[in-house]
């Protein structure tokens, strides 16, 4: 039985939640602009269907991929079955498509603390050390696109800005690293006495530290480019399905720009956002708005379905009903604090 909530919850704020729901509305509304419903009639009767398949294929394996890089980065704390984490990511992408503002992501936390008894800010900062790797490689992949496609120059700006974080968080957590590799290597019990760092920050380092030189941390970087590749590959077969005639390196451009746009808050699915950073993707190419806000439905749709059925099943799997994963979600942020997980 799920006793990780007893405790009062102390009301939210809604902000997060109206900016999102505005956001979406607001990309919804310009990109429905001046759409010609009958043309995206035309282009959805000519589509490929093969290439439909081996799109929602490779978008599928793509978020295997992510469930075996997240048991890499796991392995210094408990072997977690292959199985357990891609049940645990397939039931937050499902609560990432019924749920606004993305909770999957602390779902996912929570099932793989509660199912293989290891503590939730160990599973939470693997989980950022994911997001810290993808950032690393859409910022390279983003200055070797740049080197290679005429970006407008506000993309330019974004790319410039995003090198310049990433490698300031870099440095950061190589400093960190190094900085407790080498007081372990002088006092092997620094994590189990007093120290001046608050006790839940240095349990974090430590973490960060098992984490960042274990061998199986090559793995999961390993896994990282595997990971982004099926994705583009997924997008790519989408575009060959709908009769874009655009280069491979168009779906990498697209995607990054997808991907770094539905990381703002936003509605459930992504609905909105992913449409209008899709249209606003292959603007780049020069596509035509129609046919591009057409393609951003029927790519969004086909690459959704899948994760509907999959992620429902995970759900059950699991152990939760929609009713439980609600009661779950509704609850999830409290886990950043001090929550313990049993079953």
């Amino acid at each position: 039985m799920i006793t990780l909530f007893q405790t009062a919850e102390p009301e939210r704020s809604k902000l997060p939640l109206i900016l999102g729901y505005s956001l979406s509305i607001g990309c919804l509304i310009w990109v429905l602009h001046d759409f010609h419903i009958v043309q995206a009639m035309k282009d959805f009767s000519n589509v490929s269907w093969k290439w439909v398949l081996i799109g929602m294929a490779f978008d599928v394996i793509s978020y295997c991929v992510q469930a075996l890089r997240w048991k890499f980065l796991l392995t210094p704390f408990r072997k977690v079955p292959l199985t357990h984490a891609i049940r645990a990511v397939y039931a937050g992408l499902f609560a990432n498509l019924v749920f606004p503002l993305r909770p999957g992501e602390l779902l996912r936390c929570y099932l793989i603390s509660d199912s293989e008894d290891i503590t939730i800010g160990r599973v939470a900062g693997s989980v950022g050390v994911e997001r810290l790797v993808d950032l690393v490689i859409a910022t390279a992949s983003l200055a070797v696109v740049s080197l290679m496609v005429d970006l407008p120059r506000k993309f330019q700006r974004v790319a410039d800005t995003l090198g310049v974080v990433t490698l300031a968080l870099l440095a950061i957590i190589v400093v960190m690293i190094f900085y407790l590799e080498v007081k372990l290597t002088k006092d092997p019990s620094l994590g189990t006495k007093p120290h001046r760092l608050p006790g839940k920050m240095m349990r974090a380092l430590l973490g960060l530290h098992a984490m960042g030189t274990a061998p199986s941390f090559y793995l999961a970087v390993l896994a990282s480019l595997f990971m982004p590749f099926c994705q583009v590959m997924g997008l790519w077969a989408m575009m060959k399905s709908y009769h874009l005639t655009l280069p491979f390196l168009a779906a990498i451009v697209v995607l990054l720009i997808i991907n770094l746009g539905v990381s703002l808050p936003n509605a459930p699915a992504n609905v909105g956002s992913y449409q209008f950073f899709c249209v606003l993707g292959l603007s780049v190419f020069q596509v035509e708005k129609t046919t591009a806000t057409g393609f951003s439905f029927f790519a969004f749709l086909a690459l959704t379905v899948p994760f509907v059925f999959l992620g429902f099943a995970a759900l059950l799997r699991s152990g939760l009903s929609l009713k439980s994963m609600r009661e779950t979600v509704t609850h999830l942020p409290s886990t950043r604090e001090s929550a313990q997980c049993s079953t």
